[in-house]
């Protein structure tokens, strides 16, 4: 009996076809607006069938080879690849939400989210209402009878709660809802949202699954049922991604498997040293033992990413300044999910209604990159020098 192939297994071979193009290995790279055909028959029927290519902004063999990678990697039916991740949160819930409807969105949700929601849905009618990461089936609650969808992302921006997905959802299907979650901090290959009952999985690509910091990717991979609508919209405004950054993504995807393995190690060691830290009150890691997520991140979820957060010890701006100057291996910079460590004070102010930090303190989000761990441990302990000389 045939088998199903193994994570690493699919990151090597999904979505790659030599057969069908000279035998070259990987998919090649089309530059394409127009694409002609060979009489109105063949015209015709290009425009009933969408995997016909038929001009460059509905897709051509170098999206579709990404999207069905990524679509076999994570478990979902197909994907729709935009041009950044938030690209990608903006067509899911402006194709699956209208005028009217009632969306229940974590509060610890990527900030630009938000404020999508609140700049931009609340113009076209839509309520967004936020609640507790941790809420798990209790969400029942506040679902009402124009309820229609609910959005998280597990772990949660900056603060990093685990959310029992599974419960979620059983609730949101009781209620003919659908699920979306931001899975841009696993992956695919350490949380399968559709095992979980999530209806459209997205991504900021432009992180893990680039893996290089050189290109803006967002994808969206939807059920079978809401893939249509998916599909629909973006094509109806014009969403898509450009060839040279499909490349790159493509490429770094190729990779996700090794480099995941070493950003999680990496990342538990840096969240193991702070942890013993005098300056750090806590570290948000739902990998560690004592984190108040772990048990359901080891429940449901195949590893840890690099990204996790360090509550430091209130300090004077002098401190904070002299922490973060000269750091010698960690930049200071947004984004994350490339081969290079960062680090940076986050300001949550406005960016949570129902939930607060987790204990006083500033902020610290780290991503863990592919450096020596003792190199950067090092670089921490510099940091630290310069904290206490600062005072």
């Amino acid at each position: 009996m045939k088998t199903s192939p193994r994570p690493d297994t699919l990151i090597t071979h999904a979505g790659r076809h030599p057969e069908t193009q000279h035998g070259i290995v990987n998919p090649a790279v089309y530059h394409a607006s127009t694409v002609l055909f060979p009489n109105l028959g063949a015209l015709d029927e290009a425009s009933h069938n969408p995997d016909i290519v038929r001009y460059g902004r509905v897709g051509t063999p170098t999206s579709r080879a990404f999207e069905d990678a990524v679509a076999a990697l994570e478990g979902g039916f197909r994907a729709v690849t935009m041009p950044s991740g938030l690209a990608a949160i903006a067509t899911t819930l402006m194709a699956l939400v209208r005028a009217g409807d009632h969306i229940l969105v974590s509060d610890s949700v990527y900030g630009p989210t938000r404020t999508l929601c609140e700049q931009v849905l609340k113009k076209f009618g839509v309520v967004a209402e936020y609640y507790d990461p941790r809420i798990g089936d209790a969400i029942a609650r506040l679902f009402r009878p124009e309820t229609r969808l609910v959005f998280l992302e597990s772990p949660g921006s900056y603060t990093f709660e685990i959310q029992d997905v599974p419960a979620i959802a059983a609730v949101a299907k009781a209620r003919g809802a659908l699920v979306v979650m931001d899975n841009t901090w696993a992956t695919p290959l350490f949380f399968r949202p559709f095992d979980h009952g999530v209806d459209v999985s997205v991504h900021a690509a432009t992180k893990y699954l680039v893996g290089h910091s050189d290109a803006m990717m967002g994808i969206a991979v939807a059920n079978e049922a809401s893939y249509p609508r998916l599909r629909q919209y973006a094509l109806m405004t014009g969403t898509c991604a450009g060839p040279d950054d499909l490349y790159l993504a493509q490429r770094g995807l190729r990779t996700l498997g090794v480099r995941l393995r070493q950003h999680q190690a990496t990342g538990i060691a840096l969240a193991q040293w702070l942890r013993a830290r005098p300056e750090i009150v806590r570290v948000l890691h739902p990998a560690l033992p004592d984190d108040p997520g772990h048990a359901l991140w080891q429940r449901d979820f195949r590893g840890a990413s690099g990204l996790f957060g360090a509550i430091l010890a209130p300090c004077t701006d002098r401190q904070l300044a002299a922490f973060f100057a000269d750091l010698a291996l960690f930049g200071i910079g947004y984004s994350w999910g490339g081969y290079e460590s960062l680090m940076l004070p986050a300001h949550l102010s406005g960016m949570r209604t129902v939930t607060t930090l987790p204990q006083d303190g500033i902020l610290i989000r780290l991503h863990a990159g592919l450096e020596d761990p003792q190199d950067l441990i090092e670089d921490l302990e510099r940091a630290f020098a310069r904290l206490a000389a600062a005072r």
